[in-house]
């Protein structure tokens, strides 16, 4: 793997998830730490079973694997996600495409559920990273809340469309902050949503994320 924003998310994921034991709480309903590796060494080694993740007629397959997945040690686990062998997850492009995302939210998952957590200082560049992803990424997570929105980054003035039509909503903030609130996290700061209000609200409680 490359030096990814991905791969940096990957290896500070799991360096947290060991400071802070496997029982450590998570932004993912219902999981602790061991739970969310689980989940990424099932969806990166056990491809085939990790499609329930985002097909529900499938989800007793995942969960089954899951179940296998969490009786295993932990810090084998850990280190199964830090290095992950053969996988299509780990060439570079696929990495960035699949993994930047996913590691960033998770990661974000284990920090924001610890006591007095605080937004990250991320460089400009992985900002521009996370937006790049977010503007093709983002038009899925918003598409069945079934109104306008469009996004406005705090730093760059920088906006982008994710569905089209009259009187949008508008997410402003940094970029990092906005991915976390379209995949459904609540703990976020620094952001702006303007627009009607019954839009507004509605997306505010949309079930977002996947």
């Amino acid at each position: 793997m490359t030096d990814s924003l991905a791969h940096r998310e990957r290896l500070e994921l799991c360096d947290l998830s060991l400071a802070l034991g496997e029982t450590a709480p998570t932004l993912c309903d219902g999981w602790v730490a061991k739970d969310l590796i689980a989940h990424l060494v099932v969806r990166e080694k056990r491809p085939l079973a990790s499609v329930g993740i985002a097909v529900p007629a499938l989800s007793g397959l995942t969960e089954r694997e899951m179940t296998k997945m969490k009786r295993r040690d932990f810090v084998a686990l850990v280190e199964r996600v830090r290095n992950p062998g053969f996988t299509p997850y780990a060439l570079p492009p696929v990495d960035r495409l699949a993994n930047t995302l996913e590691y960033f939210v998770h990661h974000e998952d284990l920090r924001r559920a610890q006591p007095e957590w605080d937004p990250r200082d991320l460089d400009p560049d992985d900002q521009s990273r996370l937006w790049s992803q977010l503007r093709v990424a983002g038009r899925g997570l918003v598409r069945k809340v079934g109104i306008p929105v469009q996004l406005s980054r705090s730093d760059t003035d920088q906006t982008a469309v994710l569905r089209s039509g009259a009187d949008p909503v508008v997410v402003t903030g940094l970029p990092s902050e906005i991915v976390l609130l379209l995949f459904g996290r609540d703990r976020v700061r620094g952001l702006a949503l303007t627009g009607p209000e019954d839009r507004v609200a509605r997306l505010r409680g949309a079930d977002l994320g996947i």
